[in-house]
């Protein structure tokens, strides 16, 4: 009885020393925000131009737009013409409350200026790749799990040529929340005491975590979209960690396999 307790608890250990890594991919692994915001400042301009004698302030168009987009995410996920639509929008609220005329050639460009954050040439985070190389090296396995539409987030993948690291685990997901990640989990093959979810967005990536007992580290990014800020509640039975900079990942999940594994020795 006793030698099989204690092989019990050393087959455990070996279990919780390989870890079950999955990673996000926009502004995770790979820049994003930042073209949107490219996008939404020449939007900013144009609007400002367009609507030239109504005292229109940058701030009060980015506010419109920005509860117009989050709105629209909340009911039909992360499809790609739902950016390009909430300018639209944002232009007709405004043309409706200034009773300007709307126009086909202003909304076919803000259409074309909306879709084009998805044609940008992809462009990955510092350190991407020896974060990559040195989690598969200690014997990790790593997962992708993103949001979006499968033909423009398969088109990022490629080009950064991830599937060296992710090989086919790959899921992508229109909806990224709780039910996505819980789909994911009981369908595969991991073991919640030692999978992680790596990501820049607390309401898609770190809230869906810490509901589904697993452990998270939140890739906290300046100027957030207010879409993915929420207030959490930590998991007592899950670690949550807080960084900056995407290199920190393998540092923070192997002193916290550490602090385990002295934990389970001493007790």
């Amino acid at each position: 009885m006793i030698r099989r307790q204690a092989q019990a608890r050393s087959e455990l250990a070996l279990t919780l020393l390989k870890q079950h890594i999955l990673f996000d991919l926009d502004d995770t692994l790979v820049y994003c925000n930042k073209y949107f915001n490219l996008v939404l400042g020449e939007f900013f301009e144009n609007m400002q131009q367009w609507f030239d004698g109504h005292a229109l302030t940058t701030q009060q168009i980015r506010e419109k737009q920005l509860e117009i987009d989050v709105t629209g995410v909340n009911k039909v996920g992360f499809a790609s013409h739902h950016f390009p639509q909430s300018l639209i929008d944002t232009y007709r609220y405004f043309s409706k409350k200034y009773a300007r005329v709307t126009s086909t050639k202003e909304e076919t460009y803000l259409s074309k200026l909306g879709m084009s954050v998805y044609t940008q040439e992809v462009e990955p985070y510092p350190h991407m790749v020896e974060t990559l190389e040195e989690l598969k090296s200690a014997g990790h396995s790593l997962y992708l799990y993103t949001g979006g539409e499968t033909v423009i987030q398969q088109r990022k993948i490629d080009q950064m040529k991830l599937s060296i690291y992710f090989d086919d685990r790959i899921y992508i997901r229109q909806h990224k929340n709780i039910e996505a990640l819980e789909g994911i989990l009981s369908k595969g093959p991991f073991d919640r005491r030692a999978t992680w979810m790596i990501g820049n967005s607390l309401r898609t990536d770190i809230m869906p975590a810490v509901n589904a007992g697993i452990h998270s580290i939140y890739i906290k990014q300046p100027n957030e979209w207010q879409y993915n800020i929420v207030e959490l509640q930590p998991n007592p039975e899950t670690s949550m960690y807080t960084i900056t900079a995407l290199e920190e990942v393998p540092k923070v999940i192997h002193e916290d396999i550490e602090q385990k594994q002295q934990k389970r020795t001493l007790g």
